[in-house]
């Protein structure tokens, strides 16, 4: 069974000199024409951007929509593409879940056993009965969400209460207690750079995970800025910038220049932090 302790984790950022998390959300609509050819296009299509990148990456973080609407199909691609993904690259299942702890039982079991993810994002909104059961894998990793990039983020997670505490504040000091920085990550949106640095001061040893850089215009230098702790601390995720680089037959080529594009960037920042 597939696993990553921070230390290892940690240990591949310094040696790739990478933060970068890429996202596979293929989209058959997006992927190049000539891939819809082959008995599976999606694992096709995902197969070559981990050849092009995987040197480039510490992460890939399928989200789990865009394989499961495609039934039997999509979820074989699923599990072919998680398998594909080399052992030392930490693997994020984006599904967040999250129910009564029965149920969230068997999601865990879905996503750390038959899939073998190292992690899956998990919704906290129903609270701790419905986080603990993914918790209780040895070596897995839950990955809260916690302050997001979309637009609607503003209509809950920004709210207080009669003490003047923010909804994705109280998030943040509930679940502290939990997990661990070694088994418990939060999700905290590019887009709202100053507010990493909220989240930061509040749990200044976990890892975030960091969507909305690139196509949702986060800015990279913000959220070091802002997120950065000892050991880098984050994990920075770009979807459609990379894998839709191009869309001819050299799309895993232009994938790779799009991928070296941020890791370089990610290495220069990496040197100046002294990692």
């Amino acid at each position: 069974m597939r696993g990553m302790t921070k230390e290892q984790l940690v240990e591949n950022i310094k040696k790739k000199g990478s933060f970068l998390c890429i996202g596979l959300d293929v989209d058959l609509d997006k992927i190049p024409p000539f891939l819809l050819e082959y008995e599976d296009p999606i694992f096709e299509f995902n197969k070559r951007i981990i050849d092009a990148t995987k040197d480039l990456c510490v992460a890939y973080k399928p989200n789990i929509a865009f394989y499961e609407c495609h039934g039997t199909k999509g979820w074989e691609a699923l599990k072919k593409t998680v398998d594909y993904i080399p052992d030392d690259i930490f693997t994020i299942a984006d599904a967040k879940r999250g129910d009564i702890g029965n149920t969230s039982h068997y999601y865990a079991k879905t996503f750390f056993e038959y899939m073998n993810f190292d992690s899956v994002t998990v919704a906290p909104y129903m609270g701790v009965d419905s986080v603990t059961p993914f918790l209780e894998y040895d070596g897995k990793w839950v990955i809260l969400l916690a302050l997001t990039s979309n637009k609607g983020a503003l209509d809950f997670q920004f709210t207080t209460d009669i003490n003047g505490e923010k909804l994705f504040e109280k998030v943040l000091k509930k679940s502290a207690a939990w997990g661990n920085s070694s088994q418990l990550m939060y999700v905290v949106g590019a887009t709202r750079s100053e507010a990493i640095g909220e989240v930061r001061a509040m749990s200044p040893d976990y890892f975030f995970l960091v969507p909305g850089v690139g196509a949702q215009g986060g800015s990279l230098e913000d959220v070091a800025t802002y997120g950065w702790n000892d050991s880098c601390g984050i994990l920075v995720n770009s979807s459609r910038g990379i894998i839709y680089a191009g869309n001819e037959e050299d799309f895993a080529d232009k994938a790779r220049l799009a991928a070296l594009d941020l890791q370089s960037q990610m290495a220069k920042i990496l040197k100046e932090k002294g990692l």
